[in-house]
């Protein structure tokens, strides 16, 4: 007989059940053994990105496969919301989808029918290949086919003035579960490239805050310097993004060589024994 599998609560279902905001970091190595490795670091959720590192469906799979032992939830951000990536990365597994640069409520209605199957009522565009895909574990997840969107918790993102100004009309798309904020691009489209903190842009994100919490549903929001993130968790953010594998390493590296080389270059002199 074969196992029957359960999948994992989706990254929906663990802020619903939780107490107080989720904290996740980025993977963007390209690496399992990072993503391990970050997946065991006690935090909520984990980010694999496919939009902005030298990431594919295959490195993405081996990353998920890596997590699959902590009590983590994966999120993985393909490099584009288009129906043929969805689809791909859905049936790789992937139950916890970031979509980047949505803008309008048209381009959210569109997303999120691509999480679904067809029901003959037009409700979703899914290409039907379960029986090949890790998504419904080569069917031996039981009835998949019939719910398998109450296993996909699909996020989008908000990173442009043009998606702020249209974030009601956003969050409160069917079939939308939660909004992300992403301050940098944000900045940028607003003319301030480099200045997430400026009063506009912080103003943004909090537009977007409030328009999740009047549509009852969570908001995240990326920033890594970590007092912006109290700011945004007081003002009602579900969950955060706090730090990234690959700039953890580049800070940290950095400060051990600054530790013994310092600004001179000259390394710090051994003491006689």
């Amino acid at each position: 007989m074969p196992v029957h599998l359960t999948l994992p609560p989706t990254l929906r279902d663990r802020i619903q059940a939780s107490d107080r905001p989720l904290v996740g970091l980025w993977a963007c190595a390209g690496s399992a053994v990072t993503a391990e490795i970050v997946a065991g670091s006690g935090c909520d959720w984990v980010l694999l990105d496919a939009e902005h590192s030298p990431n594919g469906l295959e490195s993405i799979l081996a990353q998920l496969h890596a997590m699959a032992a902590y009590p983590v939830a994966p999120v993985v951000r393909p490099p584009f919301g288009d129906t043929v990536t969805i689809k791909q990365y859905l049936d790789i597994g992937a139950q916890n989808l970031l979509i980047p640069m949505v803008d309008t409520a048209e381009q959210a209605v569109q997303v999120a029918r691509a999480v679904r199957y067809p029901d003959g009522q037009g409700g979703g565009v899914r290409g039907v290949g379960s029986a090949l895909a890790r998504s419904a574990r080569w069917n031996r997840v039981e009835g998949y086919l019939g719910r398998a969107r109450d296993t996909i918790s699909l996020t989008v993102q908000i990173e442009s003035a043009e998606a702020v100004s249209n974030v009601e009309a956003i969050v409160g798309t069917e079939g939308i579960d939660a909004i992300f904020v992403g301050p940098s691009d944000l900045a940028a489209s607003m003319g301030l490239l480099g200045q997430q903190n400026h009063p506009d842009v912080i103003a943004n994100v909090m537009r977007a805050i409030q328009a999740g919490r009047d549509a009852g549903k969570p908001v995240g929001v990326n920033t890594f310097v970590h007092e912006d993130a109290d700011r945004y968790l007081v003002a009602g953010a579900s969950f955060v993004a706090v730090g990234a594998d690959v700039a953890i390493l580049a800070r940290q590296t950095e400060a051990i060589v600054d530790r013994f080389l310092g600004s001179s270059g000259s390394a710090t002199p051994r003491a006689s024994y």
